[in-house]
């Protein structure tokens, strides 16, 4: 008897993916026997096939306003042979892909939209947090138990860093779209001195286009290292896991660090809503300020009482 098939829908961005993650395990367990295809973007292909989660990993093909594109994505999704489609993206592209369905043989589908199977109603307030509404969307298809992602299957070798026994991640990256979610890099500077102080290494994490911030941390506190651009998921994971805390914008690299058991000082500005988008952890902080220039280093560091 052939084993039935389950399509999951996550397409990003890197903080809402590792969200997904527990949702993603849960229902793996919930399924034991299906071949899972993960539907994604190619930013996050090889943390998909990271998890052991998925016999098949899909790249959304994004077809935007043109029909014949549409067609041919139809095609393959209706030959995917799926017994039911959690939809854990949730969003208007995503529902037109279950719309694709309807006039075939349809799969179960969970998700929000109008028509399918295993429906989560959202509640009047959307304020809801995007684990906390998965939790919900599952349970309405079944699947009670939802723990937070375990992300035991990322990890790296470190020990080329030489970093000392004690030190901090900060993370000041965000989107390059979304310049109000960056605490200023004199602020980092001023924290990474106060850490330094302490005894406390600051190690600036994140990609290359964060090498501008880290070189601006390092000009306040010469002690600082730089890891930016040097380090994968799986390093950064790793480093979460020694680190002493990790303070950081709204971004992937600061749920990662938290959702690995690092404790966590997450900043928030008027440009997203950590009621629907704060880290997840075993011990996270969120400071809020309308701007995050208006953020004082003072009160994070009041934050950091307790863990350094």
């Amino acid at each position: 008897m052939p084993r039935p098939r389950i399509l999951v829908i996550k397409l990003g961005a890197l903080g809402d993916f590792l969200m997904a993650l527990g949702p993603m395990q849960a229902i793996r367990r919930h399924h034991p026997d299906a071949e899972l295809v993960l539907l994604t973007r190619p930013a996050y292909r090889a943390l998909g096939v990271a998890t052991g989660l998925f016999q098949e990993i899909w790249l959304d093909p994004a077809p935007r306003w043109n029909p014949v594109a549409w067609l041919r994505w139809r095609a393959r999704l209706r030959a995917g042979g799926f017994a039911r489609v959690y939809d854990l993206q949730t969003s208007d592209r995503t529902a037109g892909y279950f719309r694709l369905f309807r006039s075939g043989r349809a799969p179960e589908w969970s998700g929000k939209v109008a028509g399918g199977s295993h429906r989560h109603v959202y509640p009047a307030d959307h304020r809801m947090h995007s684990i906390d509404r998965q939790r919900a969307q599952l349970a309405v298809a079944g699947i009670p138990d939802v723990p937070l992602p375990d992300l035991s299957f990322l990890d790296g070798d470190v020990v080329g860093f030489g970093l000392p026994e004690r030190f901090a991640l900060l993370i000041p990256g965000s989107s390059p779209e979304r310049p109000g979610k960056r605490w200023p890099a004199r602020c980092y500077g001023e924290l990474a001195a106060h850490l330094a102080a302490r005894g406390v290494t600051p190690v600036v994490a994140g990609g290359t286009a964060e090498a501008v911030e880290a070189r601006a941390i390092a000009a306040v506190e010469p002690s600082t290292v730089d890891l930016t651009g040097r380090t994968d998921l799986g390093q950064l994971a790793a480093l979460a896991r020694r680190a002493d805390v990790a303070i950081g914008n709204d971004t992937g690299p600061t749920h990662l660090a938290a959702l690995a058991g690092c404790p966590t000082v997450a900043l928030f500005s008027a440009a997203s809503d950590p009621a629907k988008t704060a880290p997840r952890g075993s011990d996270v902080r969120d400071l809020h300020a309308a701007s995050l220039a208006d953020l004082p280093v003072a009160q994070v560091v009041a934050a950091l009482t307790g863990i350094i």
